[in-house]
């Protein structure tokens, strides 16, 4: 029989089965929505779905860099068991390779991304499905660079930390060795000129406060205060901090040396900002000896 799109949708929901499992699991049991279940079920497409709900904060970050276009990634799954397993990290690339082709706009776009098995999504599932544990993709940025710069792309830990760095000028060697700064310091913001006002104020108000607590003559507080400010700016801005490499000299003066500028950087490190649940380990084993 005709299976329509609305009972496809409808298992889809139901299920949080892929576009194209969904479409098997009608088609093998005649349109037959209870029976449908059954087949996702039995083939664990429907147990890997409703593990969508957990908390997946390890994983990997990968970057892939084609012509002039580069994409950082950061894939999420339960435990680093799995992070390090090939179902995850073959994904991973696949994913990485797909973005710099197709160029979606966000996740959501990303995740509705044509593959051989339907969608990114389904793919997902199916990763989901192959290593027990919820697979997502969390985030990602595409970035593109002229002619005329360099990309440079470190991984660290064997994916735990992620950076991109774009030179104008250069070479991808000084690039890559940017890269491996940023993924080391993890600097937040590029140059002076980019930290936001209020935070000035804030840390210089609070700079203020400090020395005045320290009893220095008020003459010479501005000062003081100027002089703490101006270390703790070339603390957080990768153009001023001492490169790792050769603490004598600054990034943005190795890398003028390089005969190149900085341009942009993109740091990712696995879960930051996830808030990670709390899990009793003896509970949870317990628990699956008692199912």
């Amino acid at each position: 029989m005709a299976i329509s799109a609305k009972q496809v949708m409808e298992l889809r929901k139901k299920s949080g089965a892929g576009i194209m499992d969904a479409k098997k699991a009608l088609v093998a049991s005649d349109g037959d929505m209870d029976k449908a279940m059954d087949f996702l079920r039995e083939k664990g497409i429907a147990k890997a779905a409703k593990k969508s709900d957990r908390i997946a904060a390890e994983g990997l970050t990968d970057i892939k860099v084609e012509g002039n276009t580069a994409a950082i990634v950061e894939l999420n799954s339960e435990t680093d068991f799995v992070a390090a397993s090939d179902p995850f990290k073959d994904a991973l690339k696949s994913i990485a390779s797909l973005l710099v082709e197709k160029k979606p706009a966000d996740v959501e776009a990303a995740l509705a991304l044509e593959t051989a098995n339907g969608t990114l999504n389904d793919d997902l599932i199916a990763t989901t499905q192959k290593t027990g544990e919820k697979v997502s993709l969390r985030r990602f940025t595409l970035v593109e660079k002229a002619d005329g710069d360099s990309f440079g792309a470190y991984l660290h830990q064997g994916g735990r930390i992620a950076a991109l760095v774009v030179l104008e000028g250069a070479d991808k060697t000084t690039a890559k060795d940017v890269a491996m700064h940023v993924a080391a310091v993890n600097p937040e913001f590029m140059t002076r000129e980019d930290v936001p006002a209020e935070r000035l104020e804030h840390e210089k108000k609070i700079f203020t406060e400090e020395t005045l607590n320290e009893g220095k003559p008020e003459k010479i507080v501005g000062k003081i205060v100027e002089g703490r400010l101006n270390k703790f700016l070339a603390q957080i801005t990768l153009a001023d901090q001492a490169f790792v490499k050769d603490s004598d000299q600054t990034v943005a003066e190795y890398v003028a040396s390089k005969g190149g500028k900085l341009k942009s950087f993109i740091r990712y490190e696995v879960g930051e900002g996830i808030e990670k649940k709390e899990t009793n380990l003896a509970q949870e084993i317990s628990e699956q000896l008692n199912k």
